[in-house]
C-alpha cells in the first residue's frame, strides 16, 4: 500500500506541532522546515481541523497547535482522515461489478484482512511516539526553543 502525499504531510506537520506545543505553529514555518506547498498544506490543515486534530488560532501571534494531545492522536486515525480511499483494488469499489469472481473472490477478502492489520498496527503509535526526540527534532526542524526571559524580582 502506498500513502499519498497528502497523508505524509499530514504526519508531519502534526510532529512539527507536537514538538512545538508551547505556542502556534505558522503554517508557513511548517511548510518552509518539509519544502512543501503552502498552498497545499493549507489544504491539508482543513482536513486536520475538520477530523478534529488540529486547531487555529486566530490573530497576530495565531498559527496551528494540536486540539488534543499528541498522545493521544494515533498514526491510524491521521492516515484515515488524510487519505481519499482505501481501494486497494478495482473489485474495492462496491460499484464495479465488472469481475465475474466478485461474490466468491478470495483476493478480495484477503486484502480487506491486509488493511485492517496495516491500520491496527498504525493504530499503536501516537504522534508522541514519531515525536519522542523532541529536541532533537526541534534542531532540525529549525524551531526557536528561545524561552521569554524570566523577570528578575526586585
Amino acid at each position: 500500500m502506498r500513502l499519498t502525499q497528502q497523508t505524509n504531510y499530514a504526519v508531519r506537520a502534526l510532529m512539527y506541532c507536537a514538538v512545538n506545543p508551547d505556542k502556534p505553529s505558522k503554517v508557513a514555518d511548517i511548510a518552509a522546515s518539509f519544502d512543501m506547498s503552502e498552498t497545499h498544506l493549507f489544504k491539508i490543515m482543513k482536513v486536520l481541523v475538520d477530523a478534529n486534530l488540529i486547531k487555529t488560532i486566530r490573530g497576530r501571534n495565531g498559527g496551528v497547535m494540536l486540539a488534543r494531545p499528541a498522545e493521544d492522536i494515533t498514526v491510524g486515525e491521521v492516515v484515515r482522515a488524510a487519505e481519499e480511499s482505501f481501494l486497494l483494488a478495482e473489485c474495492f469499489d462496491s460499484g464495479r461489478k465488472d469481475c465475474p469472481l466478485i461474490l466468491s473472490c478470495g483476493f478480495n477478502g484477503l486484502l480487506h484482512e491486509a488493511l485492517e492489520a496495516f491500520m491496527d498496527v498504525l493504530n499503536t503509535k501516537s504522534i508522541a511516539d514519531l515525536s519522542e526526540d523532541r529536541f532533537g527534532m526541534r534542531d532540525l526542524l529549525k524551531i526557536d526553543v528561545a524561552k521569554t526571559p524570566i523577570a528578575a524580582n526586585a
